[in-house]
């Protein structure tokens, strides 16, 4: 029996816009038992660093050999490159363009390859909705059952942007970086549960006793976030 891998999306398409069902559309049209879930399709337009916080937040939520589809892209048409990522246990098609970043620092075992077997592309291609024409159908091929190498050869000089660190600031002290604050007020920190010490002997959360001082990231480095985070 072929294997069945299921398909995520994360994009900046939008909720009104027609664009995300396109894709579903190509993707069931080569694979009518695919099965699809949208993690979101809300990511801030053209903002790289906010498609890389919401696949990094929710990729390792989902079975074994997922493909994650993230398509974050304002270099559309130019000369970045289409990949297929194999990290861990999950599949990742995306934008050569640092969108994976935060998924590559979680994962030790990462498999890179440039797609440029066009023969699995919609024809003809078009130069603005790549989502449509290579990342859907290399997507669902993937689903199918089609090995990550037969996309084309294997690179080491993807895109990738490292986040700052947090640094300690003190006894019991801190520095991080607010990435982003979500729709219920909840800061999203550049913080893990390994970069704070925790201590052995204590009635309440080791978050209760540390004090973290998180400045936001623009009276950090005014740059970073533009850097990465492409063209507005």
């Amino acid at each position: 029996m072929p294997v069945q891998r299921m398909i995520t999306f994360t994009t900046d398409f939008g909720l009104t816009e027609h664009y995300v069902g396109v894709m579903k559309g190509v993707v069931y049209s080569i694979n009518p038992a695919a099965q699809l879930v949208d993690i979101t399709n809300a990511v801030q337009s053209f903002d790289i660093l906010d498609g890389a916080i919401a696949i990094a937040q929710a990729y390792s939520y989902f079975p074994k050999d997922t493909v994650h589809v993230v398509v974050v892209d304002p270099g559309v048409g130019g000369q970045r490159r289409p990949i297929v990522v194999t990290a861990g246990q999950y599949v990742f098609v995306a934008p050569d363009n640092g969108v994976l970043s935060l998924v590559y620092e979680r994962e030790e075992r990462l498999s890179v390859r440039h797609i440029t077997a066009e023969h699995y592309f919609r024809q003809p291609v078009s130069n603005t909705f790549h989502g449509r024409d290579v990342f859907a159908p290399v997507a669902a091929y993937l689903s199918k059952g089609v090995d990550a190498v037969k996309f084309g050869e294997e690179i080491t000089d993807y895109v990738r942007f490292a986040a700052p660190k947090p640094k300690a600031a003190g006894a019991g002290s801190w520095k991080g970086v607010v990435l982003k604050t979500d729709k219920f007020g909840n800061l999203i920190t550049n913080f893990t549960p390994a970069d704070v010490p925790q201590r052995e002997s204590c009635s309440r959360s080791w978050a209760a006793q540390v004090f973290w001082r998180f400045l936001p990231i623009r009276d950090r480095r005014p740059d970073w976030r533009a850097r990465i985070a492409g063209p507005r």
